[in-house]
């Protein structure tokens, strides 16, 4: 072979494949070829404009942020959490949350809780305030001599009788 025809034979290749490629292209193909490039083209247009260029880059940096703190995998991991939740949720699994937070809401929101709570509140203001007028006597005798009055017998025996029933619920005897 000459050097002349060892020149050639890239460019005939090429020639070869453009020409593979004209007869190769259907006017379904050119079609489709037409729309992606008039959507690669309206994409870049929108990319240009002021207003996503900045929401874009904000976004690259608030992920760049995300990555750098580690909480990437979190919030992916939160996304597949929603996704599964989602995908897990019935109609039965919906009424019953809705019947759960009805009874929380008429249990929680009823006058007696609200009495209790507001009575507890008053109760511990009370003993606050009184408490923090007294001025402590301090030693040993003093709080035994303390005992001897019997509101501080009663009171001592309602809060060991609360407690032994909180643990007895609390285990479950």
């Amino acid at each position: 072979m000459s050097d002349l025809s060892l020149s050639n034979a890239p460019i005939d290749e090429l020639g070869q494949l453009q020409q593979a490629a004209r007869e190769a292209l259907t006017d379904s193909m050119v079609e489709r070829l037409a729309i992606s490039g008039a959507n690669a083209l309206q994409l870049l247009d929108r990319l240009n404009d002021e207003r996503t260029s900045d929401a874009i880059n904000v976004l690259i940096d608030r992920v760049t942020e995300l990555h750098n703190v580690g909480a990437l995998n979190t919030l992916f991991d939160m996304v597949v959490l929603l996704h599964a939740a989602r995908d897990a949720s019935t109609d039965s699994i919906i009424e019953r949350l809705f019947g759960f937070f009805e009874q929380i809401i008429n249990t929680v929101g009823n006058e007696a809780m609200a009495a209790l709570a507001s009575n507890a509140r008053q109760a511990l203001d009370e003993a606050a305030a009184e408490t923090a007028q007294t001025v402590p006597r301090g030693g040993l005798l003093a709080t035994i001599s303390m005992l001897s009055k019997p509101e501080a017998q009663r009171s001592l025996a309602f809060l060991l009788s609360f407690g032994a029933k909180l643990q007895r619920g609390a285990t479950g005897a």
